[in-house]
């Protein structure tokens, strides 16, 4: 008979909890979830009294939500400036560790996700952050590394935009992927860090690291996520034109032997009927635009990011309004689920999704949209 021997103390208290199945690696041919949500207004500068206001008890009950309904991931911004207007847009907002760490305790399948301005958190702490909402969720945690953009935003911690972020970056995402591996203290010496002796215990569950995505759109962000994510989103103002963006990212990664899936953002009106969605969308992106959020938030981006093609600026302000420039998905759930499909077509991998008002929009969108797409081969979960 094989007898087993029952762990001691000193065992039981460095077990690991079982890995589960990150969704971000699973089977949906195309990914979706949910953006946005830990801000006030999330993607939206508009004044309507249903705009999302982002109290906890509403962002936790849109996770719970979106885990149910089958969603793949819940992705947050890193906020710490709004942008004023009447509504003074996204002042309001959750720090996206704690947040995490928060929703992977009443969520049992989503993946959560973290998102970081490299330049305001040591790698060192966001290893340890990491790790701990890793370990939480039982390996479904996610990292959005990001440079930022808002020199704004970046006065308020007394730094000033760099000209070279995403080679800071390269360094942040090295030390991170090496204080996992490390079977000893770590030292470093690099033009943007320097660690003597470092260690971060526990490792996270997910092995090298959990997944990593970058939201950039011009070249040295591209590089950087060529190098160091499995996951880039970047915006486009046509579905087909997305495929230039696509290309350029798989070819990037090509040179250093990765495969890096490219996905994209949108904001979603989904109604019964075409003239429903669009009339609604009219009202809070137009009739009910937050206008002095909008410029500022526009003329913010235009000055200090290189995040969308620029004739996006003058062509589509309503999509800023009603999205910050991402893709317009307005209609019924078949037009949607189409909308969708095309955007599989075209190479993407998934879309993050952000909505006008998340708890009263999310259980339709999962109703209905979510199976169409799986009668188009598109989701198997």
């Amino acid at each position: 008979m094989i007898q087993t021997q029952t762990p001691g103390p000193a065992s039981r208290a460095h077990a690991s909890p079982a890995l589960l199945p990150n969704p971000m690696r699973g089977p949906n041919p195309f990914k979706l979830g949910v953006f946005s949500a830990n801000a006030d207004g999330g993607l939206s500068f508009t004044t309507v009294p249903e705009r999302w206001a982002a109290r906890w008890d509403d962002v936790q009950q849109a996770a719970v939500i979106a885990d149910r309904g089958g969603m793949d991931f819940f992705l947050p911004i890193a906020r710490w400036k709004g942008f004023g207007g009447t509504t003074q847009a996204r002042e309001w907002s959750f720090e996206t560790f704690t947040f995490a760490a928060a929703l992977a305790a009443v969520t049992q399948r989503i993946a959560l996700f973290m998102t970081v301005h490299v330049p305001l958190v040591h790698p060192l702490y966001a290893a340890k952050a990491l790790a701990t909402v890793d370990h939480i969720s039982h390996g479904r945690a996610g990292l959005n590394i990001v440079c930022g953009w808002n020199p704004d935003e970046f006065a308020m911690f007394g730094q000033t935009l760099t000209d070279t972020p995403y080679v800071q970056a390269g360094e942040w995402a090295e030390i991170l992927e090496r204080l996992y591996s490390a079977t000893g203290p770590l030292d470093f010496d690099g033009r943007y860090y320097q660690l003597k002796q470092a260690v971060s215990k526990p490792a996270a569950l997910q092995s090298p690291r959990p997944v990593t995505m970058n939201a950039a759109f011009g070249p040295p962000g591209r590089d950087f996520a060529a190098q160091h994510c499995d996951y880039l989103f970047t915006t486009f103002t046509d579905i087909e034109g997305g495929r230039q963006h696509i290309a350029d990212v798989r070819a990037r990664a090509l040179k250093t032997g990765r495969d890096v899936g490219v996905y994209t953002v949108a904001h979603v009106v989904c109604r019964e009927t075409e003239r429903e969605a669009r009339d609604y969308y009219e009202h809070y992106s137009r009739v009910h635009e937050d206008t002095a959020a909008v410029d500022y938030h526009m003329k913010q981006k235009q000055g200090f990011s290189n995040s969308h093609d620029a004739q996006a600026y003058q062509q589509y302000r309503q999509r800023f309004a009603a999205g910050t420039g991402s893709y317009p998905l307005v209609g019924t759930p078949e037009q949607i689920a189409a909308e969708l499909a095309r955007m599989h077509e075209a190479g993407f991998g998934g879309a993050a999704l952000t909505f006008v008002n998340y708890v009263q929009e999310l259980p339709y969108f999962c109703e209905r949209v979510l199976p169409l797409l799986r009668d188009a081969g598109l989701r198997v979960e």
